[in-house]
């Protein structure tokens, strides 16, 4: 499911906020945000703009722009949508009115993506990597971004009652190592592009743990991890070298992920580390508010806090909520108020 930057969004609640006498709180979908006060009521729409998203530099988004020291300024600034506070409530996203979109077609319905119309662009951090693009991704192999539980809150309902595991997410950045099936060539990938052979983390860590010849014994299987350790992101797992957490095994002639339980074991037969399990369970029965009260913690052995938690059941199942398989994470709020990404 390709995720909405900016949506048409139904306000589902507003709840005043103490002390405060020019705003309120606007809850849409799974997420909430600041609004003025009285610019909303129950049952409105407006465009919704996600967490991580960049809105053009364009004159009705001006009261976003600020200078590095904080201060608004009259030339446009590219400004990265983030989890905030204000007078103690988080906010996350921004809501505007409809009426400031007169270009949006009429009689759009809530849940429309507008992403494009409005060239909302999403907020991509940057690795100080030293890799080289080589060429396109792995054919065939789904790319590695799992939605938000407050943009599908409707796949709890989806995974209510199975059987369920909950693993830590990493805060690194996405690597994938299989064969091409075309050419033969065992391939390394960033989360869009090849990468090429050389002195990087990502062929490092292939070297590290013989991923290219256990690979091209098992040239249907595909590995997608979270690269981590030192240069990458913060390092937040307080690691001395870079390593692998594995998220996802990949069956390229099957065309479908490998339950949870069978990557494990494959894995561990080669020596190649997996995310570690923070819960599992028969019968899932969590709700947003538990599950994002899970997502917090310290990564082990650290004060660092650790970015969030995947969500799955224990045999894959596709979601009709989603179009694909059913696997959703939820984000840490300390850690994104801490200044993590």
């Amino acid at each position: 499911m390709k995720r909405k930057l900016a949506s048409i969004q139904t306000v589902l609640a507003i709840e005043p906020i103490p002390n405060a006498d020019a705003i309120e709180l606007a809850r849409i979908q799974g997420w909430q945000c600041v609004v003025k006060k009285g610019e909303f009521h129950i049952g409105d729409t407006g465009v919704f703009f996600e967490i991580d998203s960049i809105p053009p530099d364009e004159g009705r988004f001006a009261f976003l722009w600020r200078g590095k020291d904080g201060s608004v300024t009259t030339q446009p600034v590219s400004f990265r949508l983030r989890t905030i506070r204000l007078r103690g409530k988080l906010s996350q996203g921004l809501l505007m009115p409809l009426a400031q979109f007169p270009e949006l077609p009429l009689g759009l319905e809530t849940g429309a993506d507008v992403t494009e119309l409005l060239r909302v662009t999403k907020w991509e951090p940057q690795i100080p990597l030293n890799d080289e693009v080589d060429g396109p991704f792995l054919p065939g192999v789904p790319k590695t971004d799992e939605m938000r539980i407050q943009s599908v809150p409707e796949v709890l309902a989806e995974l209510a009652g199975k059987p369920y595991i909950i693993t830590v997410k990493c805060d690194g950045t996405s690597a994938t190592y299989g064969v091409n099936r075309h050419t033969g060539a065992f391939t390394v990938c960033g989360r869009n592009w090849s990468i090429k052979r050389g002195p990087n983390a990502y062929w490092h860590a292939a070297g590290k743990y013989g991923l290219e010849s256990i690979l091209q014994q098992f040239p249907d299987w595909i590995i997608q991890a979270e690269l981590v350790g030192p240069g990458i992101q913060k390092n937040r797992l307080g690691l001395k070298g870079i390593e692998l957490c594995v998220f996802n095994v990949f069956d390229q002639e099957q065309g479908r992920y490998l339950d949870h339980d069978k990557a494990a074991a494959i894995l561990a037969t080669h020596g190649i580390p997996m995310v570690d399990v923070l819960e599992r369970g028969e019968s899932f029965a969590h709700d947003q508010e538990s599950l994002l009260a899970l997502a917090e913690g310290f990564y082990s052995s650290t004060q660092n806090e650790r970015e969030g938690i995947v969500i799955r059941p224990q045999t894959e199942t596709q979601s009709p909520t989603l179009g694909g398989r059913l696997s959703f994470k939820a984000i840490s709020n300390r850690f994104l108020l801490k200044g993590g990404d």
